[in-house]
């Protein structure tokens, strides 16, 4: 049994040990970290304001059908959970509902585990009314198939994790009436969809340039999207601390507005459930015209929250969207781990709290945004064509030629793809290089 030492919480309702299962699939996953897991499975419960008394770890081929860690070790957890006085086990894995009824007869505590945990969490971030909606269809997708295994979990009083929300309800004793509920969900929830496609198509017509945040939990992306455009958003050092996607405006160097949407975290094992409730809200990064993967530098797990970042976008469809990787907290890294730092494709080192780092992003942002330029040579009595010159992008020299204005304009690819087909006679220069795949 591994004795490891937690932050003392007085005040939390909840007292749990942390109980992790490795079993040999789980080991031979080249991006598996148990103690990282566990670490922050640990972190998680500070999230939801429990106390973590000690944590049990099992090492096992495969998972037990019905005590999931196997009798042995369940007695050692029950001996470990009488010595500390705690009050909820806390699972990393997830559980089956014959396992929770196993497991919480046996014990006599509440067992939990990651899935509830992190769904629980949502409950208490969710302050809209999508939030709300999107929070509680993934709670009760989640606990309909396990109601049999939760009857003594959900009736214990007090509340607390894993049951708020509609775990207030009598959810063991009526299946129809969550079906009914999820249903009514799932309803206002395409409302939603439908809102958010109308938003959407207005963006589209004005020719607004969308930018999304996207990136492992605690990343720092709501603090960046503080620093860049001033926004009043909530910012905290722990995991979830936003939950409703922001969209501020930013205001590039070259005195173009672009819109940027901060995201929910990701993290490893994230529920389906969650992932399938929040799609209307994670498709703004599928409507993105950039993709802006903020990266923490100092995490020890970097190269894993990369890797599942990249399967969440994957799952969503937005994997092959334009992308530039933003390795934030570089001043928090040492000079040879921050030399080490790179990726495929486009990427930049920044701190948040650095000005000259912000407008280097800013730029990045302005050249993607931008692409290159191109030149035109325009009759001087044309004055509907210079007009239109302006309304596609920054004229960034002009001057006159005889009977002829020669223009060189930075292109905005979505004013240009929208009217640039009426310069096309006058284009006289292919479209600059931009910048690809280095970091300056």
């Amino acid at each position: 049994m591994k004795k490891t030492s937690y932050e003392v919480m007085p005040n939390a309702q909840e007292k749990a040990i942390l109980v992790s299962l490795v079993t040999a699939e789980q080991k031979m996953r080249e991006a598996y970290d148990p103690e990282f897991s566990l670490s922050e499975l640990a972190s998680l419960a500070e999230t939801a304001k429990v106390q973590v008394l000690g944590s049990l770890t099992q090492n096992k081929e495969y998972a037990d059908s019905k005590w999931f860690i196997g009798r042995g070790k369940a007695e050692e957890l029950k001996a470990m959970i009488e010595e500390t006085g705690a009050n909820t086990a806390i699972f990393d894995q997830e559980l089956s509902g014959a396992q929770v009824r196993n497991l919480e007869q046996f014990l006599d505590v509440k067992i939990i585990d990651r899935t509830q945990l992190i769904l629980d969490i949502f409950a208490q971030r969710a302050k809209t009314r999508e939030g709300i909606i999107q929070v509680e269809l993934a709670q009760l997708t989640y606990l309909l198939p396990r109601l049999y295994g939760q009857g003594k979990n959900l009736s214990r009083l007090g509340g607390g994790i894993g049951t708020r929300g509609p775990g207030e309800t009598k959810l063991e004793t009526d299946r129809r009436h969550i079906r009914n509920r999820i249903s009514e969900l799932k309803r206002q929830l395409q409302e939603v969809v439908r809102h958010r496609s109308l938003h959407r198509e207005r963006r589209k017509k004005s020719g607004v340039y969308q930018a999304a945040l996207v990136g492992y939990t605690n990343a720092g992306k709501s603090t960046l999207l503080r620093q860049l455009t001033h926004a009043d958003v909530y910012v905290e050092n722990q995991l979830f601390a936003t939950l409703d996607p922001t969209s501020r405006s930013l205001k590039l160097p070259n005195g173009l507005e672009i819109v940027v949407t901060d995201t929910v975290g990701f993290i490893q094992n994230l529920p389906h459930d969650l992932v399938a409730a929040f799609r209307a809200t994670l498709e703004e990064v599928c409507e993105a015209d950039l993709i802006l993967h903020i990266v923490d530098s100092s995490s020890k797990m970097m190269a894993a929250q990369m890797q599942v970042v990249d399967q969440v976008l994957e799952e969503l469809g937005a994997h092959g969207k334009d992308r530039i990787t933003v390795f934030n907290k570089i001043d928090l890294c040492p000079p040879e781990q921050a030399d080490m730092l790179t990726t495929e494709g486009e990427f930049l080192k920044i701190s948040a709290f650095r000005e000259e780092d912000l407008l280097r992003l800013k730029e990045r942002i302005e050249v993607r945004m931008t692409g290159g330029s191109r030149s035109f040579r325009i009759p001087a009595d044309k004055g509907d064509m210079i007009s239109l010159v302006y309304r596609i992008g920054e004229v960034l020299e002009n001057e006159v030629d005889g009977s002829d204005m020669l223009f060189k304009v930075r292109v905005n690819h979505k004013a240009f793809d929208k009217i640039g087909y009426m310069l096309a006679a006058y284009d006289a220069v292919r479209p600059a290089e931009g910048e690809q795949g280095r970091d300056v």
